[in-house]
């Protein structure tokens, strides 16, 4: 039996107003607590296309300023290193090559324009990480044996090519358990020494491994 009220629901095509798009570009921007929101976060937590607030209002920081809340950096702004340090953190988050639609999700904080504006597409983006990431940092020097007191040759954290490199080595799996981002869900991934930083092992190629949290909490037990 029917209450007898009348219910407004939004009928599917209706015009959403400049009025509706601001006060969700802030509730998301409450949701998360934060003074501005990003256009990979709005998408995972917006109820409308990241692209109506672009188009209604000339662009995404317009549309952030049209909501009161802080501007971000401008796409240009964005270095190759930072566009690459992204694409490695949603790869080794995945454990396999990261799709266009990807970067609109968390862990990325970089929505697909900037990598459209600096390479042109998604794919040629892929292509100038891969090249940046295979130059310099080749060396096959074997860790230094040399007693504890002697000087470092390397710092104890990888840099990000030699952290993708270990990474492509062992596909994006763990030596340790086998398993993978792309195959097991929760899996988080870790570069690891092979000998210990702290027994004098070196951060090169030949003495980093890939791990996953549980197997390196697991060795980090055992020594």
């Amino acid at each position: 039996m029917h209450s007898g009220q009348f219910k407004l629901t939004r009928v599917r095509g209706t015009p959403v107003t400049d009025a509706q798009l601001i006060e969700y570009l802030k509730r998301v921007a409450s949701l998360m607590g934060r003074d501005t929101v990003s256009q990979p976060q709005y998408t995972l937590h917006g109820s409308y296309d990241m692209r109506n607030l672009s188009r209604r209002f000339g662009g995404w920081n317009s549309a952030l300023m049209a909501a009161d809340l802080a501007s971000l950096p401008y796409q240009n702004e964005y270095t190759d290193e930072h566009l690459f340090t992204n694409i490695l953190i949603i790869w080794q988050y995945l454990g396999r090559q990261p799709r266009r639609a990807e970067l609109a999700f968390s862990p990325s904080e970089i929505s697909q324009s900037p990598y459209n504006r600096r390479f042109g597409s998604w794919t040629k983006a892929l292509e100038a990480f891969v090249e940046w990431a295979n130059t310099t940092e080749t060396s096959t020097a074997q860790p230094t044996t040399a007693p504890s007191d002697a000087r470092r040759r390397t710092s104890r954290d990888p840099s990000l090519r030699l952290r993708f490199k270990v990474l492509l080595r062992d596909r994006f799996t763990c030596t340790g358990c086998g398993r993978s981002p792309a195959t097991s869900s929760g899996i988080v991934l870790h570069i690891d020494h092979i000998k210990p930083w702290s027994k004098g092992g070196e951060t090169v190629f030949e003495n980093l491994k890939t791990l996953c949290s549980h197997c390196n909490i697991g060795k980090s037990n055992i020594l």
